[in-house]
């Protein structure tokens, strides 16, 4: 478990996947910036006794309150195969947990774990062109704006343009420092 000061990042436990799943689907709660795709609950259990959503190419970690409640979940992943490092991606699940920093606490945290456990030189986040949260979030890590990728992603009906943006090794807090600030 990686503790912050107010939420926990931790492994998806058996136990999480109906919880997940449901958070997961919840189209209500998505946002406008995320597409409509639905989880099976066959595809959800597969992952997790694969590899409990664990691999050394991806992995996803929840998002929890210090009550244990899942709060959201981030995802680090291979995006381009010849790109060095990994892109991560985050969301909050739902309204009522947003905008209280927790996204950025885990990206943080989460980012800091990344450079300490891989030898990879950066990070990247890609957000819609229109979510000015999410790029905000980015940015107050660290995250630096590196160019817009036009009609790269396809969500809710329409081609979405892409800001890309990145974090060097050299540029992100080592995770001591991340974690004595959560204490």
């Amino acid at each position: 478990m990686l503790p912050g000061k107010q939420v926990n990042l931790r492994f998806i436990q058996d136990e999480d996947l109906p919880e997940l799943l449901t958070l997961m689907n919840d189209l209500t709660n998505r946002g406008d910036y995320l597409g409509v795709e639905l989880h099976h609950e066959t595809k959800i259990q597969k992952y997790y006794n694969d590899a409990g959503y664990w691999e050394s190419d991806f992995g996803r970690m929840l998002i929890t309150h210090k009550s244990g409640r899942i709060a959201g979940a981030i995802t680090f992943f291979k995006g381009a195969a010849d790109n060095e490092g990994y892109e991560i991606g985050f969301q909050i699940y739902r309204k009522e947990d947003r905008g209280k920093g927790y996204a950025t606490e885990a990206l943080r945290l989460f980012s800091s774990y990344l450079f300490e456990w891989k030898p990879i030189p950066r990070l990247q986040i890609c957000t819609a062109k229109e979510n000015a949260a999410a790029r905000r979030i980015a940015e107050k890590c660290g995250f630096v704006y590196e160019g817009t990728m036009r009609h790269a992603y396809f969500a809710r009906g329409k081609y979405v343009d892409l800001d890309l943006l990145s974090m060097l090794r050299h540029e992100c807090p080592p995770l001591s420092e991340v974690m004595a600030e959560g204490s």
